[in-house]
């Protein structure tokens, strides 16, 4: 039986990490990919404990380059023969309050955490149809069904991706391909520290809402850690949640005062 092949993104860190060694564990080979592989060296430890070293490719991308995503895809499936997973994890968060957001900075949250996705995706698909098989795995958010105080854009990215890949899922079902949605409550991952972005105008002494984004952007310390303890699931339901801690993701963001 051929060894089977994913493809992580986002893997230096949090669940882009955890999973790319639990696949490796499984028996997968997997290419672990990341914007800047000078950030591999936590994946580097993970992979050298689990003793996962022979099955883990650490390979640059950048899934805001569009362009060279087919061309990356391609190139994986030359060298493996195939591609049977792809978690689509890379992302980040811009802070601060709608109306302090510049139409850019939403662009760029997009091109990330949705168009990103979806061209990885969109690359991946012919492969998986000519197999007809292959699983697509979006990381979205608890915020991509529920909003909150200053987390607008992070959170519309990925009401994009949810809307989205619940229209993939029922168009590629008859393929033999699955696509799901897993989304995370509040975990204690670099999305709250390198992977926040504030918004320009959000920090500034203009901003109307300067004091209260400041009370709601301090991280949680009561955000728990992800763990390589993944829900297992035959339903064939499109959304997996592991952890649903909508109040942990509240509390950490509620001001009751900045009205």
């Amino acid at each position: 039986m051929p060894e089977k092949v994913a493809l992580v993104t986002g893997a230096s860190s949090g669940f882009g990490l955890l999973t790319s060694i639990e696949l490796a564990k499984a028996g997968f080979r997997v290419v672990a990919t990341m914007r800047d592989v000078g950030r591999r060296e936590r994946l580097d430890q993970a992979v050298a404990t689990s003793g996962v070293s022979a099955r883990i490719d650490v390979r640059a991308l950048d899934v805001t380059r569009f362009e060279t995503i087919q061309s990356f895809v391609e190139t994986v499936v030359g060298d493996y023969g195939r591609l049977d997973v792809l978690v689509n994890n890379a992302g980040f968060a811009v802070a601060g309050f709608a109306e302090d957001i510049k139409l850019d900075e939403l662009r760029r949250q997009f091109e990330t955490n949705f168009f990103g996705a979806v061209a990885m995706t969109k690359a991946a698909l012919p492969t998986m149809r000519r197999q007809h098989s292959g699983h697509i795995i979006q990381i979205s958010s608890i915020a991509g069904l529920h909003g909150s105080v200053t987390v607008s854009s992070y959170a519309a990215s990925k009401h994009a991706l949810e809307g989205w890949s619940e229209s993939l899922r029922l168009e590629v079902n008859a393929l033999g391909i699955k696509a799901v949605l897993v989304e995370p409550g509040a975990f204690q991952t670099d999305i709250w520290t390198r992977g926040a972005v504030m918004g320009e105008q959000a920090t500034k002494e203009t901003s109307p809402n300067l004091r209260a984004v400041c009370a709601c952007a301090r991280p949680s310390k009561s955000f728990p850690k992800p763990t390589r303890s993944w829900s297992r699931s035959s339903s064939s339901r499109s959304r997996k949640i592991p952890t649903p801690s909508f109040a942990t993701w509240r509390a950490a963001t509620r001001n009751s005062n900045w009205r």
